[in-house]
């Protein structure tokens, strides 16, 4: 489905405590088997942490990583198609959402219909494209093609503005490329160069299979891959993009032409259906400028190719499987390493979770995740925003004004757990039996109409921007909230008969990674109301950045694979938000009676307990080409390229040397080689 940007930052682990000081057993927490005892903690902690568990859970074909991340994912899938199964054994109302998911599921699952349409799906959209007789045209399509397919050019929504976060207002940014990042069009390294030359290939195998002559197939191609480099010269670099002062332009719409580039935007926002508003943020200038530049210079008949492709990529996973394999030959195996195709129905389950998420997330906390559970997840929270309030104020580097601002920031979060107060309705939405791209199309246009009707509107701090049954968590700085869906509040993050040490190290580090994106490089620039605002002494600034800049220095040392090495700028947020984590949600565990005693639990010190739940998290296995944690290699450079987290190993080889209760935990000496002098070590919160 097509997805609207949003400032949130998404995280990617998360965390609950219980209070509870039994025994924990093997399905409570620590499963000794995940360790790898041959290791020692001080060389690698994430083998000797999770290296059994590497050993028992090779890569399947389908993925590219596979970690505990992973395992928790495809339960929710098996828990998600089995509630969808039960909704086929009833009789469900037209128009309801039960219909709604039972029936487009199955469309996911039909190949015998998939494969007898073949391109017919996407015959219409095609064909008007085709149409196209001037410049004109071509922008009226820009903006139909934007509302359900992947941008093209530049990408429109609607959004909080980030200077007066409770009003929605108009946003115009960089987009318009298939591969994802700029690094693929532009770096001269065999690895990327080769890349390109497979997404030629594609593009080429796509445009034949929606039914182009070969030649034609070839020359489209062409076309498209020079359109996107050109966009890609004009993007702003991924560092650049973290820097929220850097992507706020307000606008006034009338003066577009003179401080962006002449256009004919009165149409273009017409044909968005998004007329009506006197100003607007063009989060990236120069890379809008070049895309218009484009669309003046380019033959119409390489702008028509562009569009169709963004038509034909968007359908691709949706139509035969002749367009699903070359998808994946491409987006699966060239760039990720993965050597199988997941099988139908996980395919289908994200289409339903994309296209009805919170229709199947009420039927999912209706059996997975019981009221108790949400209100122990909110006492949890609660310790661990005191707890954050103490770090706070027992920091030595921040004056007393910031700190007030800090606390007053921090009391301020809005907290959602499990699900929704109130659901989506889906009653717009219509699910035919026509043909699975064109439910998806609905489904997409949907949610862009749900976005624009809340333009000039304020913004409403109830929505939710992942669906409950979602393994994940994110920090929304534009509404200073915090979110944990229910797919993440289960093992291996939340253990309701674990014990606290388990319980803290795992789900309480999330809740902590979380509230400490409020604080991190990018969530710190906004204040309490959600508006980029500078609340901070420039002193207390300076401070700030010169403490990050020791975590931008140690992981740009880390080596990935070969001679490539971690990108400490880009992934400083996540970073900071991992040290944080931990740092408070420790500090709340040695509250506990758990921490306070000198009680073993399976041979480990509640310490040891915490640190091993902490580095669980992200137990993967071992790739068959190497011995590179959990993920192929061609997976690690993608993620190096295109992702704000790091590598699973190294969220915890590379935080956990910047924690000093690791070292008391687990004796780690100098002649470690994860060991770093004290001088070294991180301390922001």
């Amino acid at each position: 489905m097509k997805r609207i940007v949003f400032p949130i930052i998404v995280l990617a682990i998360m965390v609950t405590t219980s209070c509870s000081q039994q025994k924990a057993s093997q399905n409570d927490g620590l499963n000794l088997a995940n360790l790898d005892t041959t290791a020692t903690p001080g060389e690698s902690f994430y083998q000797y942490a999770t290296g059994g568990w590497q050993k028992a859970n090779p890569i399947p074909d389908e993925y590219a990583r596979y970690g505990s991340f992973d395992k928790l994912r495809e339960e929710n899938q098996s828990q998600i198609q089995g509630l969808i199964e039960e909704l086929g054994k009833q009789e469900n109302a037209s128009g309801s959402n039960a219909q709604k998911v039972g029936d487009l599921y199955k469309m996911g699952l039909d190949s015998a219909k998939l494969n007898a349409d073949g391109a017919a799906p996407i015959q219409a959209q095609l064909q008007e494209i085709a149409d196209a007789k001037d410049k004109k045209d071509i922008i009226r399509l820009t903006a139909l093609v934007g509302r359900y397919a992947s941008n093209p050019f530049f990408g429109f929504s609607v959004g909080p503005d980030d200077m007066n976060s409770a009003i929605n207002i108009a946003h115009l940014y960089q987009s318009g490329i298939g591969m994802g990042d700029r690094d693929y069009y532009l770096l001269q390294d065999d690895h990327t160069q080769m890349v390109r030359q497979e997404y030629v290939k594609l593009l080429e195998k796509q445009f034949t299979n929606a039914g182009y002559a070969d030649a034609d197939a070839k020359q489209a191609a062409a076309q498209v891959m020079s359109i996107e480099t050109e966009l890609a010269k004009a993007h702003i670099s991924k560092e650049m993009r973290r820097r929220p002062e850097l992507n706020y332009h307000k606008i006034a719409a009338a003066d577009l032409n003179k401080q962006v580039a002449p256009f004919e935007w009165d149409f273009f926002f017409e044909q968005t259906g998004a007329s009506a508003f006197d100003s607007l943020n063009v989060s990236q200038i120069e890379p809008v400028k070049a895309s218009i530049a484009l669309i003046d210079k380019q033959p119409i008949d390489a702008l028509k190719n562009y569009l169709s492709w963004k038509v034909i990529n968007s359908a691709a996973s949706y139509l035969s499987d002749d367009f699903i394999n070359a998808n994946f030959d491409f987006y699966g195996k060239t760039l990720s390493g993965s050597k199988e195709l997941r099988p139908r129905w996980r395919r289908s389950i994200d289409a339903v979770n994309g296209a009805l998420g919170e229709a199947v997330g009420q039927l999912y906390v209706q059996k997975y995740f019981p009221p108790e559970a949400k209100e122990r997840m909110l006492t949890l929270v609660e310790n661990l925003r005191i707890s954050l309030g103490e770090r706070i104020n027992q920091v030595e580097w921040m004056s007393d004004a910031t700190k007030a601002k800090a606390e007053e920031k921090l009391n301020t979060f809005i907290v959602k757990i499990g699900y929704p107060d109130k659901w989506k309705d889906y009653s717009p939405l219509d699910i035919k039996d026509d043909s699975y791209w064109q439910n998806i199309v609905r489904a997409s246009e949907f949610e862009y109409d749900d976005m624009l009707k809340d333009l000039g509107k304020p913004v409403d701090k109830s929505k939710w921007y992942m669906s409950p049954q979602t393994v994940n968590a994110y920090y929304n700085p534009s509404s200073n909230e915090i979110c944990f869906p229910a797919g993440i509040l289960q093992p291996p993050f939340f253990y309701m008969n674990g014990d606290d040490a388990i319980n803290y190290g795992g789900i309480g580090v999330v809740i902590g990674h979380e509230m400490t994106h409020g604080f991190d490089d990018q969530g710190r620039k906004f204040d309490k109301d959600g508006n980029l605002a500078d609340w901070w002494t420039p002193e207390d600034a300076t401070r700030f950045d010169e403490r990050a800049a020791v975590l931008v220095r140690h992981f740009d040392n880390i080596v990935v694979l070969d001679t490539v090495r971690a990108n400490g700028t880009y992934t400083l947020g996540e970073n900071i938000a991992d040290h944080g984590g931990l740092q408070v949600s420790h500090h709340a565990f040695l509250k506990t009676p758990q921490a306070q005693s000198d009680e073993k639990i399976d041979g480990f010190t509640s310490e040891q307990r915490f640190f091993l739940s902490y580095a669980n998290l992200w137990a993967g296995n071992r790739s068959e080409e190497r011995r590179v944690g959990n993920v192929r290699d061609a997976e690690i450079l993608r993620l190096t390229r295109i992702d704000p987290h790091s590598l699973g190993k190294w969220r915890v080889d590379g935080a956990l040397p910047h924690i000093d209760a690791w070292y008391e935990a687990f004796n780690i000496q100098p002649s470690d080689p994860l060991y770093l002098p004290k001088e070294q070590r991180a301390s922001i919160w």
